[in-house]
């Protein structure tokens, strides 16, 4: 028949059953870290020592329908309308190789039973850390206050560091400006209606929101205090896996650079 001999002893192989232990691990990964894809589970499950390849990952995920689900984009809270002045784009075109050169701010609405809370949040460019947040039922210079003055108290930033924020009016207005000037800050704010230069803080909002928020529908002002700084402090600082740091959390990056450096690169190059 000209088949060649090894045609006659070809048996075929037997699929082996998934590994209960590996399934379970992605399960309690999924259920920890909803918003997870396949890619951050593949590369937690790496951390802790369990050699698996990414294509198996996502083959099990899809197939327990574990695979994060995309949601709708939310309300604009951006009030450009005011007459104070706006500040041009000082954002560095490369990447931010240190602590405390950078910094981005926004704010967010968060909705619950009886209107809305809404969150501004800092983060350092360098690391994705959120070094300062505030909740208010008020989406006003105050709030954007406040978490100024925690990331202030929680990284006595040298002079020099670049604030970024978009063109809204907590950000703009007389007290805040002032407070940035007074410890050194040089002011940036991203164009109008360009949400890409300002993308890194929006993509936090975005992890925040469906990765925290929206699995557990607050009903009260309590539930989002209780709740949101948990997941900054305790889960997007210290246990969230990010892409562009290589696949480590935030507080983990940080601990590889000295954080009592006063010298700041960025007062050469734009001074």
């Amino acid at each position: 028949m000209n088949l060649p001999r090894s045609s006659y002893y070809y048996k075929p192989k037997e699929k082996k059953p998934d590994d209960p232990i590996l399934l379970k691990r992605i399960e309690e990964l999924a259920e920890e870290f909803s918003r997870y894809g396949y890619r951050r589970i593949t590369a937690q499950l790496h951390r802790e020592g369990i050699p698996v390849n990414h294509k198996k990952v996502l083959r099990l995920m899809r197939e327990r329908g574990l695979l994060c689900k995309l949601r709708r984009r939310g309300v604009r809270t951006t009030d450009s309308t005011h007459g104070y002045p706006l500040y041009p784009n000082l954002l560095p075109e490369g990447p931010v190789t240190v602590p405390n050169r950078v910094w981005v701010a926004d704010i967010t609405y968060i909705r619950i039973w009886m209107g809305f809370v809404y969150l501004a949040v800092i983060l350092d460019l360098f690391s994705r850390k959120a070094i300062g947040y505030a909740l208010s039922r008020n989406i006003d210079t105050p709030l954007s206050l406040r978490a100024l003055q925690m990331a202030l108290k929680s990284r006595n930033p040298p002079p020099g560091v670049i604030h970024h924020s978009d063109q809204g009016v907590q950000y703009a207005a007389g007290d805040y400006v002032d407070t940035l000037r007074s410890h050194g800050f040089q002011i940036s704010m991203a164009r109008k209606g360009n949400p890409y230069e300002n993308a890194v803080v929006e993509s936090f909002l975005k992890t925040l929101k469906t990765e925290e928020v929206y699995p557990w529908e607050y009903q009260t002002l309590a539930d989002v205090e209780n709740r949101v700084p948990y997941f900054i402090e305790q889960v997007y600082n210290r246990k969230r896996l990010h892409s562009s740091l290589n696949y480590q959390p935030p507080d983990e990056f940080e601990k590889m650079f000295p954080m009592n450096n006063h010298s700041n690169p960025c007062l050469t190059a734009l001074t």
